[in-house]
């Protein structure tokens, strides 16, 4: 459960702009960008409210907030949004941003396809489809037919596809569907050879698969919460069951749990041969336990493989009797390990494919008899393909500097697909013939957009203590470096996930107004491995926000952009990075966007999955780590000053990072800014921490965004067709 933490993909949550490339910007006089003024409701005090933290008593006046479901609380959203709405109405070209987005956004957008059952599967959504529709075909060539349209769930697109896993025959699919955004998954079941849904649904599945076996599935249940706390209480006691088709979910056998432990969850897997059964346990967003159970043994018991939780360990399949692992036990850039259940002390592990020093290896599929790796070289893909017995073959050629998405394909399949992006490369499918290791491109969007106007480049510049950090800089190729250029900045900073490049339709319309698009590599995060991440967890936390900084400092140095026209955006830990940020350095941005933010480092533990974050944060009921926790919690950071224009965004069913998070860090800054810049708060409705959001709400925020951001900066956006 290393993800628990949800990134929102750069391309869904980084907002990204409208209108015209190749031309330069028009004047600012041909629009009078007056103030628009606000005035914030009244938000209620409870200065009665404190807490005590090893000796030192800290108030918390917005803590009613975190009551979802009050009266009071609703009402405060609602005036929230009018304001907000209200403010937004009010730019003139709001609209035309929102019409340019839709013309971008409407191309269409596949997935790899995948075999099951002999048949070929795929996702594509035709450009404005709110959720992307799964497809069969027999062969690559032949006619594809619908088998599930997430569409049709709700009729606004808010009720989206989660997880899926096919039976070994291919007649049964189990999937999972989420409601607003939740975490919180039911999982259902449809006969592909009739069409028909099976009566079977199971309730209150949460953080995981669908892994078949047999006649049946495995699952991972928490228990259900109590009414009214859905979206906000701790989830305790995760464990695995298993379901047959045809029974009640209330009979279930439960397959794996640990009740001593309530912090701790787990989630079950099988071999694409279906010989074992793994099951993960996790207790934070690193470090996992190890179980396997050998499934042609009728008798069988778990052995376990590793019973400690400080280390990764995730299985990529077994080879013949042995399991295939990707550990950074002892390699802090990952390696290949063989592990026979048999003998699974760690002195008979077998080193398959050895750490490489420079480069982190991310992830490892066996298909066609080979094994195919994807690393990680200085925040970019490479893709190595290596035999059974790890012995190196060569290295797949990629078309640039980018990113490699999800690779499908079986032990016993002669061709492989992968996707492949860059920040001016939409998605595009590649198959990779795995006898000549030749790639071919095997479906390529068009899109309206002319990439030959754009250049990424890499830079790599000093942080605060020395570090030297990388940061990739999207822009036209002919830009004026005289510090006017419109520039979002974006980061994340945690749970060792990489920041990598991808491309999303909103950053085309920044580019078209002439702006520029930079991503930093910051610590905390893996993009050099487990080392790399570290010196980002607890109290070297502020290693980040100075990284990030850094960052800023160099675009301004450099010219490509100056205070007032740059802003900061990241969403979760990456709304923590920019509520910092802005709390430290108020004077260095002109535009602030926390997304789905951590802003109360106090209480966050207290929620839902909050509590597994502690190994990248530390917990302020801890006494070594509340200090470092209270320098840089924004909530509790907040003073009276000028602070940049902020538009805050979250939603209502947000059960990863709880709403209260933005609802109270925006009641704080709009109580303390003494500046005329807006501070607003933008509560979506009926969306939760960014999965599944539909195409409709990614577009309506981008616009709302971009317009936010284009009006505060002063800059007047393009329209009309470009030439270059």
């Amino acid at each position: 459960m290393k993800l628990l933490l949800a990134t929102l993909s750069i391309a869904t949550i980084t907002l990204l702009f409208a209108c015209d490339s190749g031309t330069k910007a028009p004047t600012n006089q041909t629009m009078d960008f007056k103030q628009i003024p606000v005035t914030y409701p009244a938000t209620r005090k409870d200065t009665s409210v404190t807490d005590n933290y090893h000796g030192t008593k800290i108030s918390d006046p917005y803590r009613w907030l975190e009551d979802d479901q009050s009266a009071e609380t609703k009402e405060w959203v609602s005036r929230q949004n009018i304001v907000t709405n209200g403010y937004l109405s009010q730019i003139p070209f709001r609209d035309k941003v929102k019409a340019r987005l839709e013309q971008i956004f409407d191309y269409e957008k596949y997935a790899p396809p995948f075999k099951e059952g002999g048949k070929y599967y795929f996702f594509k959504n035709d450009g404005l489809q709110n959720q992307s529709v799964l497809y069969v075909q027999d062969n690559l060539n032949s006619q594809a037919e619908i088998v599930l349209d997430p569409n049709k769930f709700s009729a606004d697109g808010t009720t989206s596809l989660g997880e899926l896993d096919f039976s070994k025959d291919g007649r049964y699919l189990a999937y999972s569907t989420s409601v607003g955004g939740s975490d919180w998954r039911s999982i259902v079941v449809k006969d592909l050879s009739t069409g028909q849904m099976l009566t079977d649904e199971i309730k209150w599945v949460k953080f995981s698969g669908i892994a078949w076996q047999g006649d049946g599935f495995y699952y991972t249940h928490f228990p259900e919460p109590k009414k009214g706390d859905e979206l906000k209480a701790a989830n305790k006691f995760g464990a695995v069951y298993f379901h047959k088709l045809g029974t009640q979910p209330a009979t279930d056998k439960l397959v794996y749990a640990d009740k001593a432990h309530p912090d701790r969850s787990f989630g079950g897997a099988t071999t694409d041969d279906e010989h074992f059964l793994v099951v993960s346990g996790w207790e934070s967003t690193s470090g996992n336990a190890l179980f396997v159970k050998d499934l042609s043994k009728a008798d069988a018991s778990f052995v376990t493989i590793v019973n400690a939780y400080d280390k990764d360990y995730g299985v990529v399949d077994n080879i013949d009797e042995k399991l295939l692992i990707l550990t950074n036990q002892n390699a802090p850039n990952q390696r290949l390990i063989l592990v026979n259940p048999e003998k699974p002390e760690e002195a008979n592990w077998e080193t398959l494919i050895p750490e490489d020093p420079a480069d982190v290896l991310q992830s490892a599929v066996i298909c066609g008899g080979k094994i195919v790796c994807s690393y990680l070289h200085n925040a970019s893909s490479s893709l190595r393909v290596f035999d059974l017995t790890g012995k190196a073959i060569q290295e797949v050629k990629l078309p640039e500097i980018g990113t490699v998405g999800s690779m499908t394909g079986k032990p016993g399949d002669p061709m492989a697909f992968f996707s492949f992006t860059s920040f001016l490369r939409p998605n595009t499918i590649y198959s990779l013939d795995m006898n000549s290791l030749e790639t071919k491109v095997f479906k390529a969007p068009k899109i309206d957009f002319n990439p030959d106007l754009f250049t990424t480049e890499q830079v790599w510049y000093s942080s605060k203590d020395g570090t030297k950090v990388p940061m990739f800089i999207t822009r036209k190729k002919n830009i004026a470096y005289d510090g006017q250029n419109p520039t979002l900045l974006y980061g994340y900073g945690g749970f060792n996930i990489s920041m990598t490049p991808s491309f999303g339709p909103s950053k085309v319309a920044l580019l078209e107004n002439n702006g520029i698009f930079a991503v930093a590599n910051i610590r905390g995060g893996g993009e050099f491995g487990e080392k790399w991440h570290k010196t980002g967890t607890k109290c070297q936390k502020q290693n980040v926000f100075d990284d990030f900084i850094g960052a800023a400092e160099y675009l301004i140095e450099k010219k490509y952009t100056s205070p007032p026209r740059l802003a900061i955006q990241g969403g979760s830990n990456g709304g923590l990075l920019v509520g910092a940020c802005m709390t430290q350095r108020p004077d260095l941005f002109g535009v602030c966007f926390p997304a789905v933010g951590v802003l109360d480092m106090m209480r966050y533990h207290q929620f839902t999955i909050g509590y597994a974050w502690a190994t990248d944060y530390g917990r302020s009921d801890n006494a070594e780590d509340y200090p470092c926790l209270i320098k840089y919690s924004p909530l509790h950071n907040v003073k009276k000053t000028a602070y940049p224009a902020t538009m805050i965004t979250t939603a209502d069913h947000d059960d990863r990072v709880v709403p209260a998070h933005s609802f109270k860090f925006a009641s704080a800054l709009q109580e303390n800014q003494q500046g005329t810049n807006p501070t607003l708060i933008r509560i979506e409705t009926s969306a939760g921490h960014g999965a599944g959001k539909p195409t409709s709400k990614l577009i309506e925020e981008a616009a709302d965004v971009l317009s936010f951001m284009f009006y505060n900066m002063k800059m007047q956006v393009i329209y009309g067709d470009v030439k270059g």
